[in-house]
């Protein structure tokens, strides 16, 4: 097959990085350029320096729309869409967006949750990548929308690690103040919401329930953790049949009986959901690495849907054990 000829633009953060780590070593991927306005004229391993020895790309700050079968935006919120008025692509160049611009699924983006638009986003030409915390949460609470089993207000905590806050230097992600601390940010109010909701309406026809989501900073470098709880009048075994059928096909997202850990997804594209019943609730836990399966790592699964490739191509990744 044809090598498909990709870009990657913002290519010197966190979730570049890991674009880059993907796809230089994806067997159908070519990258022609790597773009960045603060990096220009750098070496790959200059800015990457994991990445030596594996490539002799040079950062540029030129963008150039012709010839490219695939573009990445690995843009600061906000940017993306004023970056595409800028720079006209080819209707044909598939465009996978990394920020929240294209979410609601507006100026024809598709949202690009896998386990829900699979058949969607092959052949789609604007993909909208989900966020990280929504990806967690959506992957633990999906079948049981779906199944209605959600009736009353749900309630959700999630823990993140500092790379999900990005490259960008702050007070919240300095060392001195992230390690040996937790914090809680943007109670019942996180910007994910909005996608999250607009899924399970596509899900649940009327679905209205409250979502009550507590998001925490970890003091760990990656990974999310996600518990997720409501009434539940059903059996645990139910509820596992509902969760087993609805993931029977995905390529990536795992149902365990067993009880499950963060060390068990980070550095891969994996999610894991585990169920409990307690105390009449039906409590869902989801784990995924943030940079992965909630940026990168599925941002090249929608890659691998829209160009009809396995969707595991190029991802399969090696968990850290201990």
């Amino acid at each position: 097959m044809t090598k498909i000829k990709t870009a990657i633009i913002g290519a010197a953060g966190y979730t570049g990085g890991e674009l880059l780590r993907i796809l230089i070593n994806h067997p159908n991927c070519e990258l022609v350029y790597i773009h960045s306005n603060s990096q220009k004229g750098k070496k790959i391993d200059e800015v990457h320096p994991d990445l030596i020895g594996d490539s002799d790309l040079v950062f540029t700050d030129e963008v150039k729309t012709e010839g490219l079968d695939a573009v990445f935006l690995g843009l600061p919120h906000g940017q993306a869409k004023s970056f595409l008025d800028e720079n006209k692509f080819d209707d044909n160049t598939v465009i996978i967006d990394l920020s929240t611009d294209f979410r609601n699924e507006s100026n024809g983006f598709l949202y690009g949750l896998p386990e829900v638009n699979a058949n969607k986003t092959k052949g789609a030409k604007r993909i909208a990548n989900p966020g990280c915390f929504a990806t967690g949460i959506q992957l633990a609470l999906a079948p049981a929308i779906a199944a209605g089993l959600a009736k009353k207000d749900i309630h959700i905590s999630g823990i993140t690690g500092s790379t999900g806050a990005g490259k960008k230097l702050s007070e919240t992600t300095h060392f001195s103040q992230r390690n040996q601390n937790v914090s809680v940010y943007k109670l019942f109010s996180h910007q994910h919401l909005k996608e999250i909701k607009q899924t399970f309406s596509q899900l649940q026809e009327g679905f209205d329930q409250n979502l009550l989501f507590v998001p925490y900073r970890g003091n760990f470098s990656r990974g999310i953790w996600i518990t997720a709880y409501f009434p539940y009048e059903g059996s645990l075994e139910d509820a596992y049949k509902v969760y087993n059928e609805f993931y029977k096909k995905a390529a990536f997202t795992h149902v365990s009986e067993r009880d499950i850990d963060l060390k068990q997804v980070v550095s891969t594209n994996k999610c894991i959901v585990h169920l409990k019943k307690e105390a009449d609730q039906l409590v869902i836990y989801s784990a995924i690495d943030n940079l992965l399966k909630g940026a990168s790592g599925q941002a090249v699964q929608n890659y691998n849907l829209a160009f009809g490739l396995d969707e595991k191509e190029g991802l399969k990744l090696k968990s850290v054990a201990f």
